[in-house]
């Protein structure tokens, strides 16, 4: 836990984790945390008396849907359901 002037070097130093701030501090500095929620992807546990009261977690990009993903990609040889594999297995031989 980083609270104070430190707290962007200590960013800077370490990978993306979930920072603990006071309210106070959060009051004072919102928009830079929540600046830095949004560009670097980290959660931010606010904290009242030591007690955690609130999360701010950035918002994840939904991802793409997997129907149709390959569409234009793959090219379907030969029939895909009746498939015939005794001779690829060495114990139908």
């Amino acid at each position: 836990m980083v609270i104070g002037q430190n707290w962007r070097m200590a960013r800077a130093a370490r990978p993306a984790l979930t920072q603990t701030v006071g309210v106070a501090d959060f009051k004072a500095r919102c928009l830079e945390f929540l600046e830095d929620v949004g560009t670097r992807g980290d959660a931010l546990i606010i904290t009242k008396r030591g007690k955690p009261i609130a999360t701010v977690s950035p918002i994840r990009p939904e991802a793409p849907p997997l129907k149709g993903l390959f569409a234009g990609h793959i090219k379907i040889a030969g029939d895909i359901v009746n498939v015939d594999w005794t001779d690829e297995w060495e114990s139908t031989r």
